[in-house]
């Protein structure tokens, strides 16, 4: 639980509740603008004669691409200019990309919205994580960051019931004018409570030096390197499951309007484990908490691959499988979110850029690769997930040099370094 006299470290009075409130709303608008369109994809895909099913997964698929590549310019601008700017900036690119895709005239237009929209979309995600990287560190981010992600999931556990609900009184092109109802509503909240945390002093150059110097910190960083690498494969079994549930759930367990309903149940998983994680983390630390959790999720693979990933496994089955691996990922997000940023400081927008660039990239090209290899059973993506898994363990060890579960975390102090 969140306290309420409890207050935030780093400059401004916003109460920590309306804080952690806020930020979880800016990180969740982009899984908003993706979980609300899944009950759509169908019709999107009858309106413009999409021939092939699984490309109406490129709804999703150029929304991370926009998402990816504005990453890397957003938090270096937040970095010189301070959080405030480039955030209503962002803001405003998403609501003007949602726009343009309700009014898109054919597929290969409402792409390109999509992809813009996304662009937008990136800056909300990587100033939020920077805004928290410069209040928090260590064990303490970790704690926040999993509050955060309570908040984040479940805005989306009830995207795909929303959209539902806007197709069974208008078009697809509504949930469009919806996602720009909820665009404008963020941009006000944050104009109006959000402080800046970035003093004019410690505000870096965007000359070739400085920015040569903030991202060699942080690429010359083994901890946030080797993290930023496994929260991409991790992010990538989360990218192909949502591009992929349409599909599994309704086309081979014929769920039809129960779909979202499954969706929010397994999503919600994920946010007990967040809140787990913030009760469990200060007393155990992140690596142990995340590395546990990691061998967890590959035990539940496990049993799968042992059973030979069945094509259609018992509905039941599978849906324990789903809320076991969703509920480690919980465990893991936020730790490994939080040990790749407690290395950095004074560059926190630009790490958060290299991150979440990094991790969006991987996890779009991952779940594009599984999800494109959907064949009408749910084999390809159980297998991914397995996949996935171990590229993540190989990863953590490489970067812990063969070490789990240490208890070397920071506890909080943030700093500015």
């Amino acid at each position: 639980m969140i306290r309420a006299d409890a207050s935030p470290r780093g400059r401004g009075d916003i109460p920590l509740p309306e804080f952690v409130t806020l930020i979880a709303l800016l990180m969740a608008l982009s899984a908003l603008a993706i979980d609300v369109m899944l009950a759509a994809l169908p019709d999107i895909a009858g309106t413009f004669s999409v021939a092939e099913p699984n490309d109406r997964q490129l709804v999703v698929t150029s929304y991370l691409a926009g998402f990816a590549l504005g990453q890397p310019l957003h938090g270096p601008l937040s970095d010189r200019f301070g959080r405030r700017p480039v955030l209503v900036a962002g803001l405003f690119v998403f609501a003007v990309g949602a726009v343009a895709a309700a009014f898109a005239p054919e597929f290969g237009w409402l792409l390109l919205a999509r992809g813009v929209q996304g662009f937008g979309a990136a800056a909300p995600r990587v100033v939020a994580t920077a805004v928290v990287r410069d209040r928090f560190a260590g064990r303490e981010m970790a704690r926040i960051m999993s509050f955060v992600m309570i908040v984040f999931i479940v805005v989306p556990i009830f995207a795909p019931s929303v959209g539902g609900a806007i197709l069974a009184v208008g078009t697809w092109h509504w949930i469009f004018g919806f996602l720009c109802f909820a665009c404008v509503g963020a941009l006000v909240w944050a104009a109006l409570r959000l402080p800046e945390t970035v003093a004019p002093e410690d505000r870096v150059s965007l000359s070739g030096e400085s920015l040569a110097w903030a991202l060699r910190t942080v690429l010359t960083s083994r901890q946030t390197v080797g993290y930023t690498i496994a929260l991409g494969f991790m992010f990538g079994s989360l990218m192909s499951y949502i591009g992929a549930a349409q599909q599994i759930f309704v086309d081979v367990y014929g769920l039809g309007r129960l779909f979202p309903v499954m969706f929010g149940a397994i999503a919600s998983v994920v946010a007990v484990a967040s809140l787990v994680n913030s009760r469990l983390v200060g007393r155990f630390g992140m690596r142990r908490l995340s590395h546990a959790a990691l061998l967890g999720y590959l035990a539940a693979c496990g049993a799968l691959a042992v059973a030979g990933f069945p094509r259609h496994p018992p509905l039941p089955v599978f849906v324990v499988y789903l809320a076991a691996v969703f509920f480690f990922f919980g465990l893991i997000a936020p730790n490994f979110n939080a040990i790749a940023m407690e290395p950095m400081g004074r560059v926190a927008g630009m790490a958060s850029s290299v991150i979440g660039f990094y991790m969006t990239a991987a996890a779009a090209l991952f779940g594009w690769f599984i999800g494109q290899g959907f064949d009408g059973s749910v084999r390809p993506l159980i297998a991914g997930f397995a996949a996935l898994g171990l590229l993540t363990l190989m990863t953590v060890l490489v970067t812990e040099r063969g070490a789990l579960m240490s208890s070397r975390d920071r506890l909080g102090s943030p700093s500015r370094d």
